[in-house]
């Protein structure tokens, strides 16, 4: 797994070549969770509301990118 980006110790990783449907992984401190692309929703897991909502919104901003990876 690469990591991508850190940001207020959220880590955002991906693995390349996995499974559908195109999504992230993201941790932070006790939290993981994997985040969908298309729709930015949570596939599995857990984040703070907060911490989902600064995921989110980095997620929309580098949304091309995310797909090119």
């Amino acid at each position: 797994m690469h990591k991508i980006s850190s940001f207020y110790g959220i880590i955002i990783m991906m693995f390349y070549n996995e499974h559908n449907p195109p999504h992230f992984h993201v941790k932070y401190g006790e939290y993981k969770a994997q985040i969908r692309i298309s729709d930015l929703g949570i596939i599995e897991g857990k984040l703070p509301a907060r911490t989902l909502g600064l995921v989110v919104e980095w997620a929309a901003n580098h949304k091309e990118e995310l797909l090119e990876n």
